[in-house]
């Protein structure tokens, strides 16, 4: 399925049906593919919603890199769910996906029934850590200008083979996983809604990050996975599909 706007053309998918809509996003580089693990198990109780970000999979890679910014991906976001139909839905994502869940229940708090936050991250308070993070996404740019799809594993399921152009990752790179301020790691306190978080066992950098939003978030539930590293959904999808059923079977 696809969905125009401003200058850009989305693809999404849609799975399964019930009065629990789920907006899964994957991460930086990566495509609606990964979450091909979680489908079977999902799509019998719930409607699951997939879809390219752009820059990435299927979606357009447009020139202008004002369209690659968090503000136009969650009115992205924002405008696949109008499209399905659904006013108000759970919102999850994996890695840069996470970071865009709660960026997405910051700015559109009524639209958000619940949160699932994979092998992710709040931000940064302070501006030298940001940066050094900074530094890193303008790295993965240069990497993908200098090598282009290449500098991807052919057949990862995490990335999926469907970039349509590495121009396209270096602009996603640069304008929307990079961050400029602290506003989402300062929302974290504010969130009313359930919150499940999920990291795997090995995924060191972002078990710190994955205890601190799960202290910070009131009542949030948190859940480490053996056996799994920072795709904790493709690493260990018995565990992190059973995890996320009986969060979502909780809320209804």
């Amino acid at each position: 399925m696809q969905l125009k706007r401003n200058n850009a053309t989305i693809d999404y998918n849609v799975y399964g049906s019930g009065s629990t809509s789920v907006l899964f996003t994957h991460g930086y580089s990566g495509t609606q593919t990964m979450w091909d693990p979680q489908l079977a198990a999902m799509a019998e109780n719930f409607q699951v919603i997939t879809w390219d970000a752009v820059g990435h999979g299927a979606s357009d890679s447009p020139p202008n890199p004002e369209r690659y910014s968090c503000t136009e991906t969650l009115k992205d976001m924002s405008a696949i769910l109008d499209e399905v139909g659904v006013e108000q839905a759970v919102i999850g994502g994996l890695s840069m996906g996470g970071y865009l869940s709660l960026a997405f229940h910051a700015a559109f708090p009524d639209r958000t029934r619940a949160l699932i936050l994979a092998d992710t991250g709040p931000g940064y308070r302070k501006n030298e850590a940001r940066e050094q993070w900074n530094k890193m996404a303008r790295g993965r740019a240069k990497y993908f200008r200098l090598r282009g799809l290449d500098e991807l594993e052919a057949g990862d399921p995490a990335h999926g083979d469907t970039h349509r152009s590495a121009e396209g990752l270096a602009l996603a790179a640069e304008h929307l996983l990079v961050q400029h301020d602290g506003h989402v790691m300062a929302s974290l306190p504010e969130i009313k809604v359930p919150v499940l978080v999920i990291v795997g066992e090995n995924d060191t950098p972002f078990i710190q990050p994955s205890e601190y939003m799960a202290s910070k978030i009131p009542g949030a539930e948190l859940v480490i996975l053996p056996d799994a590293g920072h795709v904790a959904n493709i690493d260990n999808p018995e565990l992190f599909n059973k995890s996320v059923v009986g969060f979502l079977q909780k809320l209804a």
